[in-house]
């Protein structure tokens, strides 16, 4: 039996309740711990409640500001280098972790107490984050000569930069999102892992007019404000009905989601190419989802479900769908049998332990 340890700031798309329950099947000992409840309210296995961050919207803007104002640049621009990374802006900031990682070490020390945390094998830190911005943790268990993972979600690499002597401690790096790979040479992919068994299939009947949806966290990222001016507008016309998923909890969110006939995804690349849970979610579904695929992504999932869609032919093809209703059947049912074959955990935690054995931790 192998002991896994999965330390992230939040449980962000549930994909950590997720893991522990495939490490447990595979008669592992798994524990997932994180710094703040996860916004879409997923479940939580350990959560530190750590102050001083948060998902709240007035922490964000104020967060925003102040990386504004220390590096000088907007923050969700995206860095250069391969791979990006990190660097302390000055005095300022530097002077804030170290104040953070004091106050948050009343916490953490406790949990490493109460939950042996020194006591594992395996050691994944997701976002490619310690505890401790000075790492305290990290250079304590690659000292005792465990296997470090560090995983990337995107912005984490895109705009935050990785941090670099985190980097050079891990044995493996993975990610879910394709354009990372090329920013970062040492990076392995792995599919975003998703229990298909939970999802019932849609009954194969179509609203009408056409039920279409879209689902954001970030309108910027998403190109939110263009697929909301042009579905409000074939609303007024009678072609569709528009439902807006915005800063739900997830069950809520699934709800409406299960309840339209058509997802609307990205239709840029700005936060990071192709598609993300929120596809997966609507293609297990058995809906038909639209998302940009550029390219080289179209390339390296040649099989894929997705309508592409650029800002530029969505209307078209929302307009497409809602007269063919063959088409938009065919790619529902095309779409779950996509993520059954890539997706599902077992398929995914295949892979994974593929990986784990590539570098001896099994």
């Amino acid at each position: 039996m192998i002991r896994i340890l999965y330390i992230s700031p939040e449980n962000t798309v549930g994909t950590l309740t997720l893991w522990k329950k495939y490490h447990e099947r595979q008669g592992n000992y798994c524990r997932t711990i994180t710094f703040f409840p996860a916004a879409a309210a997923f479940p939580e296995d350990i959560c530190l409640h750590l102050p001083l961050i948060s998902t709240n919207l007035t922490y964000r803007k104020i967060r925003h500001q102040l990386q504004h104002l220390w590096y000088q640049r907007d923050p969700q621009s995206p860095l250069e280098g391969r791979p990006p990374l990190w660097k302390s802006s000055g005095l300022a900031e530097s002077l804030w972790f170290q104040f953070r990682d004091f106050v948050w070490s009343f916490y953490v020390e406790k949990a490493i107490e109460k939950y042996k945390l020194y006591d594992f094998d395996i050691y994944h830190f997701e976002w490619g984050l310690d505890f401790f911005r000075d790492l305290r943790f990290a250079r304590r268990v690659k000292a005792s000569g465990k296997k470090i993972i560090n995983s990337y979600h995107g912005q984490d690499m895109r705009n935050r930069g990785v941090l670099a002597e985190m980097d050079a401690m891990a044995d493996l790096r993975l990610s879910s999102e394709l354009d990372l790979l090329e920013l970062h040479p040492k990076l392995k992919y792995l599919f975003l892992p998703f229990d298909a068994s939970l999802i019932t299939p849609k009954e194969k009947k179509i609203n009408k007019p056409l039920k279409v949806c879209h689902a954001t966290t970030n309108r910027y990222f998403k190109g939110s404000e263009h697929i909301i001016a042009v579905c409000q507008r074939l609303e007024r016309l009678g072609q569709i009905e528009f439902i807006l998923i915005e800063n739900q909890p997830h069950s809520r969110a699934m709800e409406m989601k299960a309840a339209c006939d058509v997802n609307i995804d990205q239709l840029t690349d700005l936060g990071g190419w192709g598609y993300g849970m929120n596809s997966v979610e609507s293609l297990a579904m058995g809906m038909c989802t639209l998302a940009y695929l550029n390219p080289k992504y179209e390339a390296f999932i040649p099989d894929h479900p997705f309508v592409n869609t650029t800002p530029e032919t969505l209307n078209d093809n929302l307009l497409k769908l809602a007269k063919n209703p063959e088409l938009l059947l065919k790619k529902g049912q095309e779409g779950r049998s996509w993520v059954l074959k890539y997706h599902d955990i077992e398929a995914c935690g295949k892979q994974l332990y593929q990986y784990y054995e590539s570098i001896g931790a099994l």
